[in-house]
């Protein structure tokens, strides 16, 4: 054991100048949490028929110095998208707008009236922020927002239809990411499903007939993440919403997208609207923020003032409900959409609707910088379960190399981390998803990736 008798003390440790300043950066009880850490490990594996020597001083507290800082490394970080996927689900979906981030640096570097109302003094409702600007966009009665989507659906069908029908075609028994499905989300809240048709096709008659039985909703579940080609029919949703309130019904259309633009004028497939939906008579409508809306996480759901004040009771509104962060951003958000400037101030528009003739100057200006690589046609995609198959012309910088997924690995190694695609082993960066805020490290990170052998 002569060996061991010679690792330094904590103490001893502690006393190096060198250990004041790890002390200063990450404190004096998390230095010292390493320093113990690692002269355990050397001590379990010591063995005295090694060679192996006991560690300078200096070594430990290299050693202590790379384990503080794993220690204090946030797996969370910014990265950059040069996928070419405007809403990346694994990438955290929607910029938000600049307005959006200060709306919520305001919020939370200060107190609020996130509950409070300056006017009687008296406590105030959080429900009221984001609803008076929806109610104003989108004509509607009433509007409750919760921490995401599938709470909105859960929340309304818990509400609303517990231990009660709800009818919803085979065809729309939609599975999102995560692998959480539809069907599940409906038997959590408790409400009965009742399937109608077939995969392929739905008839009016199958509504009709299932109507017989009281029912508490007809539901749709729009398929924005997948299409079903081929042999395929359905009515129209305003047929379904008629021959729903015929029957004395209520109908609730989950959009999961969000669209509140015309996708129609970006050369895209027409992806149904908000707007569409409450002009068809859906007595409610459920949506994500942070898809094609372009803000924060967040699941909207609006329609009649009656129906919503229901759910707002509901105890499982409480659990959902969303934060000081989500409204200041989502309101932020809705204002663009009621000021007319979402194309111009919300990134997801802005990558939407940018001319490919400022992708390709761009990918030249790239070119020019790192002196090599190829200008290629190419497309990107929408992506995050919306518009399933469509696409956008865009031009890519293209790059050859022996070993396309090594060249991934250095890129994604950078400050910020670099994420790119592979295609026929080309290495692919696309410009619509790279923000022109962030083109400068991204330029840096590309340079280094090449240089490194």
């Amino acid at each position: 054991m002569e060996g061991l008798r010679s690792l330094p003390s904590i103490d001893k440790l502690l006393q190096q100048s060198r250990s004041d300043s790890l002390i200063s950066i990450f404190g004096r009880p998390l230095v010292v949490r390493a320093l113990r850490e690692i002269l355990n490990t050397i001590r379990l594996e010591y063995h005295p028929s090694t060679a192996k020597a006991i560690p300078s001083d200096n070594s430990i507290l290299d050693q202590a110095e790379s384990l503080l800082f794993k220690y204090t490394q946030t797996s969370l970080k910014p990265v950059i998208n040069a996928t070419g996927v405007v809403l990346h689900t694994n990438l955290g979906r929607a910029l938000l707008s600049k307005e959006a981030m200060d709306a919520m640096l305001s919020v939370g570097g200060n107190y609020s009236t996130l509950e409070f109302d300056p006017t009687t003094g008296k406590r105030g409702s959080r429900l009221v922020h984001a609803e008076d600007i929806l109610r104003t966009l989108l004509g509607v009665e009433a509007a409750l927002v919760v921490n995401n989507n599938a709470s909105a659906v859960l929340l309304v069908l818990s509400a609303l239809a517990y231990r009660r029908k709800v009818i919803i075609p085979r065809s729309q028994l939609v599975e999102i990411g995560g692998g959480f499905r539809v069907p599940d989300v409906m038997k959590q809240s408790g409400a009965k499903l009742v399937e109608i048709g077939t995969t392929n096709q739905v008839h009016l008659s199958d509504y009709q007939e299932a109507l017989q039985e009281p029912t508490a909703i007809v539901m749709r579940a729009h398929r924005s993440n997948f299409q079903i080609i081929g042999f395929t029919s359905e009515p129209t949703i305003r047929e379904i919403i008629d021959t729903t309130h015929q029957a004395g019904v209520l109908f609730m259309d989950d959009l999961g997208s969000g669209a509140l633009l015309n996708t129609d004028h970006y050369g895209l497939a027409h992806e149904p609207t908000v707007q569409e939906s409450l002009e068809d008579g859906a007595d409610l409508v459920c949506f994500s923020g942070d898809k094609l809306l372009g803000g924060p996480q967040a699941g909207i759901i609006v329609g009649k003032k009656n129906l919503i004040a229901r759910i707002q009771k509901h105890p499982l509104a409480r659990a959902v409900r969303a934060d000081k962060f989500c409204l200041a951003a989502l309101s932020a958000t809705l204002l663009h959409y009621l000021k007319d400037e979402a194309e111009e101030k919300i990134p997801t528009w802005q990558m939407i609707s940018v001319k490919e003739e400022a992708l390709k100057s761009r990918v030249e200006g790239w070119i020019k910088i790192i002196g090599q690589g190829e200008i290629m046609k190419g497309t990107s995609t929408i992506g995050g379960g919306s518009l399933p198959g469509e696409t956008l012309d865009t031009w890519l910088l293209g790059l050859e190399g022996n070993n396309p997924d090594q060249f991934l690995d250095r890129l994604r190694s950078q400050e910020p981390a670099i994420i790119g695609r592979i295609e026929n082993d080309m290495i692919l960066l696309d410009p619509r998803t790279v923000p022109m805020e962030q083109e400068k490290y991204f330029l840096d990170g590309l340079l280094k990736s090449l240089q490194k052998k």
